[in-house]
């Protein structure tokens, strides 16, 4: 297994498992604090919005993975780096 970065983050050439952060539409977690980060509809190919759940990161089978929607701007890769920060307590 290798780990590069490239122009879309980084990637595991060999990995069976993938780090994912889940999304949400709930209100409720749209109120989490620094943990929750608001998408914009169309962020990435999101057809609604959404809010990225930094404290709830988990890991997935690759193979559950069947087609990638799209690419997050630099601006809310930022704004996920802080979110994983506050939830992991890396300040």
């Amino acid at each position: 297994m290798s780990l590069g970065h490239g122009k879309s983050g980084l990637s595991w050439t060999g990995a069976t498992r993938a780090i994912v952060v889940p999304l949400s539409t709930s209100a409720a977690q749209a109120r989490r604090g620094p943990t929750a980060v608001p998408l914009a509809p169309g962020s990435a190919g999101l057809k609604k919005g959404g809010i990225a759940l930094c404290h709830q990161v988990t890991t997935l089978d690759r193979a559950k993975l069947t087609e990638q929607l799209g690419t997050l701007p630099s601006d809310v890769m930022s704004q996920l780096e802080e979110g994983l920060r506050a939830a992991l307590d890396l300040a």
